[in-house]
């Protein structure tokens, strides 16, 4: 809950950026900023619980939701990497086209609040993929 949660706070906020000047918009980037580094960090925590329920399951690497959800989480983890920090960066340059790169980082948001719920649809229903 932890790597998906904070995200729906970042929702409002992407219309508040929009309209932000200055100090405050600087906070919402900090904001931003620190729930992507906090969902990276407890996504390193999901995938170490994840492998130990593996192994004290007894689940193969070769049961199609498992290879399914490590297959999502190494594409989710190229994508978050190139999806919102860059884009922070340069809305916190003086010259940028504000209004296209909020609708980047919220276009980037919602694609991966898809992908992290795939990847918990896929441990909770464990469907067979294969």
């Amino acid at each position: 809950m932890v790597a998906i949660g904070p995200f729906f706070v970042l929702i409002p906020m992407l219309s508040k950026m929009r309209q932000a000047e200055g100090t405050l918009l600087s906070a919402y980037l900090d904001s931003f900023h620190f729930t992507v580094r906090l969902s990276k960090h407890t996504g390193h925590v999901l995938v170490g619980s994840g492998l130990l329920l593996m192994w004290l399951g007894g689940w193969p690497w070769t049961t199609p939701w498992v290879a399914g959800t490590f297959i999502v989480l190494i594409a989710s983890l190229f994508f978050m990497a190139r999806a919102f920090s860059p884009t922070i960066r340069r809305l916190r340059q003086p010259d940028h086209d504000r209004g296209q790169l909020v609708n980047k980082l919220s276009r980037a948001l919602y694609m991966y609040m898809f992908v992290l719920f795939l990847m918990l649809y896929l441990m909770i229903m464990k469907p067979a993929l294969w």
